[in-house]
Order: C-alpha cells, then structure tokens, then sequence
C-alpha cells in the first residue's frame, strides 16, 4: 500500500512539473527592458512627426524561446478587416499609427501562421507564443522582439 502511495505522489509531482513548465510565462513590458537601461528622456513634439526614438534600446537576451503570454494592442501589418496573420503589439492604443513608435524594446512583432480574429482594434488582448530577441524592421516601426503566435485572447485585467 505504501508503494502505491509513494507512487502516486511521485507521479502528481512529476505531472505538476510538467504542467508547470507547458505554461507561458506572464510578461508586462517593463519585463523587456535590462534593469540597468534609463530610457533617455525625449521631447515630446507636437509637429506631426512619427519619428520613432530608442531605435537601438537593448533587448532582454534571456527572454529568447521563452513560451509567454503578453498584454498589448494591435497594429494590423496583414490581414483584413476581420483577422489578421502578422501584427505590431504595442503597449498603448495608438502607437505607431497616431503617435511615434515606442522603442524597439518596447515592440514585439507577431506573426501566426494561420489568421487569428481581431475584435477591436480598441482593445487590449493577450498574446501567447515563442519570444525571440530576432528584432524586426517595417515601414511602421523598428522591432527589438519577434513572437510566433500560439493565441489572441481578450485582455481580462
């Protein structure tokens, strides 16, 4: 009786580390940028430029290949009206299409391989997949981050 006791728990535990490891880990944006980087303050100008600055801030290199899951909104790059497959997650509505980019590290580029739906482009989502520090350019912004999407879900706070 004893034997099946001891291995039971030692499958619960094994099954609980397994279970543990498949979940994403959580990222707000804060957590994509070094601890020792100080954001050089910028003017804010009110010309109408979209020019973006911080285009070389650093990267957090341990993030590479890690399964997370990251709040955002979404700049549409492909797609149509109702879904698209690649996108810019940015931190704040309107970045890159009303006001300048924020940094590069500040910018995670996404792509699915099959389209994804997007509600509202109003809203917050989650983002779930594999993070890399493989940076990205477009005409909209340069990218510090790449993720290859596994899910869009809507942000629940």
């Amino acid at each position: 009786m004893i034997k099946i006791i001891k291995a039971t728990c030692l499958f619960l535990i094994l099954f609980s580390q397994i279970t543990l490891a498949n979940e994403p880990l959580e990222l707000f944006w804060e957590d994509m940028v070094p601890p020792d980087y100080e954001t050089p303050d910028t003017p804010l100008d009110h010309d109408g430029s979209m020019m973006q600055m911080g285009l070389d801030a650093p990267i957090v290199e341990s993030l590479n290949g890690k399964l997370v899951k990251i709040p955002g909104f979404v700049v549409p790059l492909e797609g149509n009206n109702e879904t698209t497959t690649e996108f810019l997650l940015v931190p704040y509505f309107g970045a890159c299409i009303h006001v300048p980019p924020p940094p590069a590290n500040q910018i995670v580029y996404v792509k699915f391989s099959e389209a994804v739906p997007i509600d509202n482009l109003y809203d917050a989502v989650w983002v779930t997949g594999t993070l890399t520090t493989k940076g990205w350019e477009g005409d909209l912004a340069t990218v510090g981050y790449s993720l290859v999407g596994m899910s869009v879900t809507p942000y629940d706070g």
